[in-house]
């Protein structure tokens, strides 16, 4: 049974139902139980990291808490056809029916499995979620973001087809015809998605309290203001000490194409102000320590003040991201190497800086 209590929200209930990998100390694992398609680290007791063993394309990380009666989950991967091996996947670690799926966010990588849970399975998000998912603030299969991570797949299993072809070594030819096989697979679900909301919003927090074998577990659901999207959710175990971060914070760099990079760094206070010992990122693996949030804080406050100058010259944004040096950076993050950006970071800046 899980109760929910709410501020600031849409909705109140009483419901019987319920990356690169960072230079910083990584959590230790506790129980690892693997099936065909997941991998299930529990990170304390009934809460658990789920990561994809690539035979089925995943994208991102999900979490799921077992209670005494039902099970909630936290993202839906990145088609319907990950999110059922995810859902096929549970009954490796609990029999207990999941009733709730949180999205941390709208972004396809965890949000475009949510129509493959069973009807009953509650969905709860912020209320921009399920205005992005809804679409009552554009098409998200026509935006940007979608399609620029999506349309290059063709390209790709072709490419993929022609190197299997073309390898005469016969191990690394099996590894290319199954990597040819899960990008296949990925390229063939993404025609099957349909952006399916939550129904169930918050604006800045949500309360849940599930039933556990010593209690209650306390999950809270907390919006700190506009940072990787405009609705972002973390989701905060206070008595285990445990937070999922979605794509507000990895272990490196996130992707920045819808980003508020001017507000980004502010929203992070929030989430520099719980009392975790484990962060569980929607990229990447299990971590602990909060230096990269401050990292990632003074990465964020560059780039913008950065662009912002490029911005202020006139300097078109294509030209801009060709330009930017955030090489001062590369100690904190080993990808930069040279001048240059994610030119959908410098175009989502210029877009910010246009509205002001």
């Amino acid at each position: 049974m899980i109760n929910i209590k709410q501020k600031s929200g849409s909705l109140t209930v009483l419901a019987c139902i319920l990356v690169f990998i960072s230079p910083f100390t990584i959590a230790q694992e506790g129980e690892i139980v693997e099936t065909g398609t997941h991998r299930f680290v529990e990170v304390a007791d009934g809460v658990w990291q789920v990561t994809g063993t690539g035979s089925v394309f995943t994208m991102s990380n999900a979490m799921i808490l077992v209670g005494e009666f039902d099970t909630l989950v936290v993202d839906s991967h990145v088609t319907p056809a990950a999110s059922r091996a995810l859902l096929e996947s549970i009954p490796a670690v609990t029999d207990k029916p999941v009733r709730y799926l949180v999205n941390s966010h709208y972004h396809f990588d965890h949000a475009h499995g949510n129509q493959s849970f069973p009807e009953g399975v509650e969905i709860i998000g912020h209320e921009f979620t399920r205005a992005k998912l809804n679409g009552d603030i554009g098409n998200v299969l026509e935006e940007n973001t979608f399609r620029s991570f999506s349309d290059p797949v063709p390209t790709t299993v072709a490419n993929l087809a022609q190197r299997a072809r073309e390898e005469t070594d016969p191990r690394r030819r099996a590894e290319l015809e199954e990597t040819h096989r899960v990008q296949q697979e990925y390229m063939n679900a993404i025609e099957e998605v349909v952006p399916t909301p939550p129904n169930i919003t918050l604006q800045d927090e949500m309360t849940l309290f599930q039933v556990v074998a010593n209690g209650s577990r306390e999950i809270q659901l907390l919006h700190f203001g506009r940072a990787h999207t405009g609705g972002d959710v973390v989701i905060y175990l206070p008595q285990e000490k445990v937070v999922f971060t979605g794509d507000m914070m990895l272990p490196g760099l996130a992707y920045m194409g819808d980003g508020h990079v001017d507000e980004w760094p502010d929203s992070l206070e929030g989430l520099k102000a719980l009392d975790f010992e484990v962060w569980l990122p929607g990229h990447g693996p299990v971590m602990r320590n909060k230096q990269p949030i401050e990292n990632f804080q003074a990465y964020l406050r560059d780039l913008w003040d950065r662009t912002s100058l490029q911005y202020r010259m006139g300097v078109a944004w294509e030209e801009a991201a060709e330009q930017i040096d955030m090489t001062d950076h590369s100690d904190n993050y080993a990808q930069i190497s040279s001048p240059g950006v994610d030119p959908r970071a410098i175009r989502r800046i210029y877009q910010l800086l246009d509205e002001r």
